[in-house]
């Protein structure tokens, strides 16, 4: 029976499952060597270029890219089923992740050929990292409100104006900028365009914005008569907002909008203090929006982009893993970042990580407003 946004449940093919034991054969010996340490919110701080290009030369980074970039030409179901365990065992997967979940796909399906060509190989092989310059100071998640310009000049573009929250902008190799080519018009979505920014370059400079314990995932980047040559603009001028829509549904329906505490909810399940109503409603709660998000991901493989069930997972989701920090924190231990309890410093880092949440990838009042405006009540 298809849902009220259109979704028909999904189910992972069978095939699936030896990929999972693969996933997770590879992450128990990375572990036992030490290979990795597990991190909450892994996919924000979690940052090792080392170990994504391990998961490049397996296979399991641009696994949706075709082969003649350099992908592994798999499903994007598979792709799910890899990036689940990655998140659940709390895997530094920081590095490569916005290049993986967006980048890519945006460069398929706007990008030119040589943009395919110069970019997507890398990506594919962990060595090429992208961030994403939507917010901007006072704008919130109102992306329509973008300030940021780009000029005509010879050859080119040049970009003025200054994106905020770009996280892992200090450690990419280019930052695709959401700018105003052109005049908004009456519903301020006109006169939008993506460019792709190489990193470094004349005219950016990249500030830290450091969190609650001093560590730097954050920037402000500044944009300063930066030169965007023709040939590095995605897709088609004006046609901006459209692009970046649809990119947001990769952006907000992923196990990611709810797998960010999922290793805090294992190491709280084991204790032997945890309430197991508690535990029970969690994991039973995981286990819907589980559900919402491979419907979404099936979706993704046919070539749609369920833009507004994406929000509506994204709201529930990151609702959900604050749950399971106030959970963790209602045993009364004392987060500590310096414990050597697992769970002590995981605690402390879901803390830290905590109010940002809600707000990466649009707050959860502008996705309700999207949600509100498809249900025709505002």
């Amino acid at each position: 029976m298809t849902s009220l946004f259109g979704l028909d449940p999904g189910v992972l093919p069978t095939e699936t499952r030896r990929l999972r034991q693969e996933v997770r054969d590879f992450l128990a010996a990375e572990l036992a060597s030490g290979g990795f340490t597990p991190v909450s919110d892994s996919w924000v701080i979690g940052t090792d270029p080392a170990f994504s290009r391990k998961l490049g030369a397996r296979g399991w980074l641009g696994m949706a890219i075709p082969r003649r970039y350099g992908g592994a030409d798999r499903s994007p179901l598979e792709r799910f089923v890899v990036i689940e365990e990655l998140l659940a065992a709390g895997a530094p997967v920081s590095a490569h992740w916005v290049a993986d979940r967006q980048a890519a796909p945006g460069l398929l399906n706007h990008g030119t050929e040589e943009q395919r060509k110069r970019y997507l190989p890398g990506i594919a092989a962990g060595e090429c990292h992208f961030a994403i310059g939507l917010s901007e100071p006072d704008s919130g998640s109102d992306l329509a409100s973008v300030r940021t310009k780009a000029t005509r000049t010879d050859g080119g573009w040049l970009i003025d104006g200054t994106k905020i929250w770009t996280s892992g902008a200090h450690l990419s190799h280019a930052i695709v900028a959401l700018v105003r080519t052109g005049p908004a018009g009456e519903s301020r979505h006109e006169g939008l365009s993506q460019m792709i920014v190489p990193l470094p370059t004349d005219g950016v400079e990249i500030r830290p914005i450091r969190s609650l314990n001093g560590a730097h995932h954050f920037n402000e980047v500044l944009f300063t008569n930066a030169f965007v040559p023709d040939d590095l603009v995605l897709g088609t001028i004006g046609d901006g907002w459209r692009q970046v829509t649809s990119e947001l549904a990769y952006e907000r329906s992923g196990p990611e909008r709810m797998l960010s505490t999922a290793l805090l909810l294992r190491l709280l399940a084991a204790r032997e203090d945890a309430d197991p109503r508690t535990i029970g409603r969690l994991t039973a709660r995981l286990w819907s929006l589980r559900q919402a998000s491979i419907a979404i991901a099936v979706q993704l493989s046919k070539g749609s982009a369920p833009e507004v069930a994406a929000a509506v997972v994204k709201d529930l989701g990151t609702l959900f893993e604050r749950e399971v920090v106030d959970a963790a924190r209602a045993t009364g231990v004392e987060p500590d970042l310096t414990s050597p309890d697992l769970f002590t410093r995981i605690l402390a880092e879901a803390v830290v990580q905590a109010p940002t949440n809600t707000l990466r990838g649009g707050t959860n009042e502008i996705l309700r407003g999207v949600i509100a405006r498809s249900l025709g009540v505002r």
